[in-house]
């Protein structure tokens, strides 16, 4: 249900720019999300197609980009992608690390004509 917020402010982000640019409609956004961030792309699609009726975004295409995790650990250093049910460190075995990627959700993007 927290993906209905974030739609909500992905169509308000969307609308400001292409009004401000004199846009008569949005054809495409570019949203980028981490793989930490718990964002499901099928519900903020399912919310946009919902939000975006009546306004210049509707029927606007939605294009995801994932960002793979990635962690420092805070023991060795060692950077490293974790796996989805292991957060420890494969090099030193360490449990505390510090996100270097994975939490972006940002609108990368705005087609319109």
């Amino acid at each position: 249900m927290h993906e209905l917020p974030v739609t909500e402010s992905l169509l308000k982000i969307a609308l400001q720019h292409a009004e401000k640019a004199g846009a008569k409609r949005i054809t495409d956004l570019h949203i980028v999300i981490g793989d930490l961030a718990s964002m499901v792309d099928d519900s903020i699609q399912f919310y946009w197609d919902i939000i975006a009726k009546d306004t210049l975004a509707e029927g606007a295409t939605l294009h995801f980009r994932r960002v793979r995790a990635e962690l420092q650990c805070m023991t060795c250093f060692e950077k490293y992608h974790p796996n989805r049910d292991e957060l420890i460190c494969p090099k030193c075995g360490g449990v505390g690390a510090k996100i270097i990627a994975g939490e972006e959700l940002a609108l990368e993007s705005i087609d319109v004509d």
